[in-house]
Parts: structure tokens; C-alpha cells; sequence
């Protein structure tokens, strides 16, 4: 019997170099929650699993074996890289729409990208673009196209071709029950292929789960194009409920939590903790953080509730820079959240992004002198990247040349005129993680010289890893301070002393 729908989505890890070789696949979990959505509206569905797939070959052979009535790109807004619209996976998602369309099978587009560039998928062969929010509005489309034939231009929140124009159709408004969406529908997974790629690499299986949906702060780079400026969360006995089920079913030994906001509502954290408590279901987990939310009863709840590690958006280490940004967090933030997580036996890690208009070599500086302080356990890396909708998108367009995506989630290329050029920010990501290995294995030769039976793997491995860095860190600071010199296309030249500071004291600092 044929499928009534196949969802799947345009994600191949295997098109982003940087995460293949991580080797940290997550399932995409919008189509998961998409799936669900779709099954309990009465319909037989099928799963196209784009993250370990070799090729859009594989789509198109998927399309011929279940034959579906109709086929679904539903790209998962849980990956933060859907929101980067990644230029080789929107080439993905056109080739997959064709191929579908080729066959003549009606296709439904929903994600970041599409509700950004609809035109660009309804003219690559999509029937509807869904913008925003896209799990009601797709089973009512799906209604349209099966069962009660009514006119796409009649359903809110969908974008369609009416006579040649783009008719963009009033939104529909988000979910505020989440407790009442149906779980992932993970039933659809290879899960067994999942956690044989994180046992081969890392000895320990990760899954992927949600709390909340979308974002209430005014950051003017984030772009929110699928739940604005709301944020929802579910119950904290819901989502302990949900976390018991994984536990059972599939035992991971790590859970990601994807919100970008985790446990923003006073008290929800504590009520989680006691929730699992109560199921005897405390998996350790990563989540992300603001600085602002963390506090010292928080960080107890937290490490209560089984949370290894938490991901700050520290962003800048310049309170000037994080003003300009309007991300509402100050550096002192920053540092006290870090020892109140380290205090709690919790594993800090920030996320950092250089590059934001008009950030200064003593910026940079005062980012680096923000990490030798607090001691990360982690750090992410990355440069301002302009995405449609948002203030800074807005305030940066006139700069921008041809170049309007990243390729990958490594590509770095520059997309407005920064204050130093694209080949300074790359060298600057490398010396910067060259930086941070060095300074976490003299971190750790420290620890171990003051408790020697502490010795692990784990210590043996990171003091390795630095030998290379070590190595590489006076060529990288010679290339970044005669890159520092090179400026934009239509500037003029300048002698700027970039990290002179923190080059000559390199040797010294690390006793610090």
C-alpha cells in the first residue's frame, strides 16, 4: 500500500565537512514532531532521514518505494543551522523538490529558508511554502490536497503562486498548548545507526529533545522567522514524562536539549528536577543558556536534574560590542554565571562571535582576556553573520555583494564590511581554538601536578592535542598581526599592534 506522505528534510550531514567529521549526528527532530503531527491527523507517513544519508539519490529512491500521494520538506527548526540556510542544503532541498515534482507528486515545503525566500522554492517546484510555525498549518494543507480540496490560498500561513503573483496568507497563530503536540515520532528513526556512529567515536549515545519553542529577547542578529519574538514551554512533569519514555525505550547515555532558551520560566527548572527525580529518569544533558538566567539556586537545580553542560551565548568579552548586539547581558554576567556552573560541578562552554560592526583589535583582546579568565571547558567560534529579517540584516545590506549564504557551517566568509578582512577573521578563528587547547592543557597540567592520582584518558588526551597548537600559535599570531594591516576593499592601510599583548605574554599568562 502506498504512503500517503514522506517527510523528510535537506540536512545531509554529509554536505556540511566540519560536522561530518565531528561524527555528532542528530536525528532532525522538526520532522520527527512533523511526522507525529501528520499521523495522528489520520494519514500513513514515512520518514526520509537526510542527516546519515549519502545523496539526494537516496530521496528519489525513497520517492519510487513509497510512492506518496504527496512528499514533504520539513526542515528542522531545532538545528540552528537551519536558520543559516547553508547554501549546499538549500541546493539539496531544490534538487529533492524536483525530483518530486518530477514525478508528479505535489510537494510542501515549511522551514527558516523557505518562510525567508519562498518565490525561490514555489519556483523550484514546490505546490506551498508553509511560513512559520508549520505543524497544523501542514495537516491542513495535507487536508486540502487529499480530502476536502480547499483552496491553498484559503489556509493561513502558507505562501502560493495565485495568477503568477507570491500570495502570502495571513499567519496562523502559534501553539501556546505544547503538552498537546505528540511526542517525536521516533518510531520512524534507524536509532540503532544513530548510536553506532556516537559509540564508534565517542563511547556514549546522544538523542535530541525539545522544552521549549522560540525566543523572547531582542538579540539584532538572531533571526526568528518560524515563532518571532513568543516563547512556550512545555510543563516540566511533560517533558520528564518524555525523557522517562526515551530512557525506556532507547537508554541514551546523553540528551541535547535544543531550546534555545533553557529554563527561562522562574521555577521550571526546579520542577523538572523533581519531576525526573519522581521517574527515577535523570539522564545527563547539555542545553543553552543566557548569562542572565543563570543564578546560584538555578546552577543547584540544574546539576539536580542531571545537566553536564551548559552553552552560554557569552558572544563578546567588550561590553561595547555586546551593547551594540542589544543582547541584554553584561560581561560580569557572563563571569559570574561560569563560576556558579563550575561551583555546581557543571561543564561551562561559550559561544563566541567576532567581527560585529565595528569591533576593534582591543575588543578582540578583551574577548580572549574574558576566556583566559573564566576558563571554558568548551568554546564555539564564530563571525556575524547577517540574516534576513533582523535589525543587523537590515543596517548591513547596502555592504553586501554576491555572496548572500555560507556554504557549510565552516565557511566564515564575511558578507558585509568588516573592520578587518575575511582572510584575518579565519586566521583569528584558527589562532583563537589554537589558544584555548594550549590554555586548557596548562590548565590541566596544573590540576595534575597538584593532585597527581587524578591523571586520566582524558587529561592524557588534552595535554596531547596541545602539542600542535603549541607549535603553531608564533606563526599564527606573525600571520594575524600582518593581516591585522591588510584592510577591506576601499579602505586605507593602517598599523594596528593586534595581539602584541597577549603574544608576548603568552608563556607567562598560563600560570594565571
Amino acid at each position: 500500500m502506498a504512503t500517503d506522505v514522506l517527510i523528510g528534510q535537506a540536512y545531509f550531514l554529509r554536505f556540511d565537512p566540519a560536522l561530518w567529521a565531528a561524527q555528532r549526528p542528530y536525528a532532525p527532530l522538526g520532522a520527527l514532531y512533523a511526522a507525529a503531527c501528520v499521523r495522528e491527523g489520520g494519514y500513513r507517513v514515512a520518514l526520509f532521514d537526510a542527516m546519515l544519508a549519502e545523496s539526494e539519490r537516496e530521496w528519489e529512491a525513497a520517492l519510487d518505494r513509497e510512492q506518496p500521494a504527496v512528499a514533504v520538506l520539513f526542515e528542522d527548526s531545532f538545528n540552528y543551522l537551519s536558520k543559516m540556510c547553508l547554501s549546499r542544503m538549500r541546493e539539496a532541498a531544490l534538487t529533492m523538490i524536483g525530483a518530486a515534482a518530477q514525478r508528479g507528486i505535489p510537494v510542501v515545503v515549511a522551514g527558516s529558508d523557505a518562510t525567508d525566500h519562498p518565490a525561490l522554492y514555489l519556483d523550484g517546484g514546490a505546490c506551498v511554502v508553509i511560513a512559520g510555525e508549520g505543524e497544523v498549518t501542514l495537516v491542513r494543507v495535507i487536508d486540502a490536497l487529499r480530502r476536502d480540496r480547499t483552496p491553498l490560498a484559503r489556509i493561513e500561513g502558507v505562501v502560493v503562486r495565485d495568477d503568477g503573483r507570491v500570495l502570502r496568507t495571513p499567519a496562523r497563530p502559534i501553539m501556546r498548548d505544547l503538552d498537546a503536540v505528540p511526542w517525536p515520532a521516533w518510531d520512524l528513526v534507524d536509532v540503532e545507526r544513530y548510536r553506532a556512529v556516537w559509540l564508534r567515536r565517542h563511547g556514549a549515545f546522544s538523542m535530541n529533545i525539545a522544552t521549549t519553542r522560540g525566543c523572547p529577547f531582542h538579540c539584532n542578529w538572531c533571526a526568528k522567522p518560524i515563532y518571532g519574538q513568543r516563547y512556550t514551554a512545555r510543563s516540566a512533569e511533560r517533558v520528564a514524562d518524555e525523557v522517562a519514555w526515551l530512557a525506556r525505550t532507547y537508554a541514551p547515555d546523553h540528551l541535547w536539549v535544543t531550546d534555545d532558551i533553557f529554563g527561562l520560566k522562574p521555577g521550571w527548572v526546579e520542577a523538572f528536577a523533581q519531576a525526573l527525580e519522581a521517574h527515577e529518569a535523570v539522564v545527563p544533558f547539555k542545553c543553552l543558556m543566557r548569562a542572565d538566567g543563570i543564578t546560584e539556586s538555578s546552577t543547584a537545580a540544574l546539576r539536580a536534574a542531571g545537566c553536564r553542560t551548559v552553552w552560554i551565548g557569552a558572544e563578546s568579552g567588550s561590553q561595547r560590542v555586546l551593547d551594540a548586539m542589544e543582547k541584554g547581558t553584561r560581561v560580569e554576567q557572563i563571569e559570574q554565571a561560569a563560576r556558579w556552573l563550575r561551583a555546581a560541578g557543571i561543564e561551562v562552554c561559550f559561544f563566541l562571535q567576532f567581527g560585529y560592526p565595528g569591533e576593534t583589535f582591543d575588543e578582540i583582546e578583551q574577548t580572549l582576556d574574558m576566556v583566559r579568565r573564566c576558563r571554558p571547558d568548551d568554546i564555539g567560534i564564530s563571525v556575524s553573520y547577517p540574516l534576513p529579517g533582523t535589525p543587523f540584516h537590515a543596517r548591513v545590506q547596502s555592504q553586501r555583494g554576491t555572496t548572500q549564504n555560507w556554504v557549510d557551517s565552516a565557511d566564515l566568509a564575511m558578507m558585509y564590511r568588516a573592520t578587518y578582512t575575511p582572510a584575518f577573521y579565519r586566521t583569528l578563528h584558527a589562532y583563537v581554538h589554537a589558544r584555548f587547547r594550549l590554555q586548557r592543557a596548562v590548565g590541566m597540567m596544573r590540576d595534575i601536578l597538584s593532585s597527581p592520582h587524578h591523571l586520566s584518558k582524558q587529561a592524557v588526551a588534552t595535554l596531547t592535542a596541545a602539542v600542535v597548537p603549541l607549535l603553531r600559535l608564533p606563526w599564527l599570531s606573525v600571520r594575524l598581526r600582518r593581516q591585522a594591516r591588510e584592510r577591506p576593499e576601499g579602505d586605507a592601510p593602517v598599523l594596528v599592534p593586534l595581539l602584541t599583548r597577549q603574544s608576548a605574554a603568552l608563556p607567562s599568562e598560563q600560570g594565571h
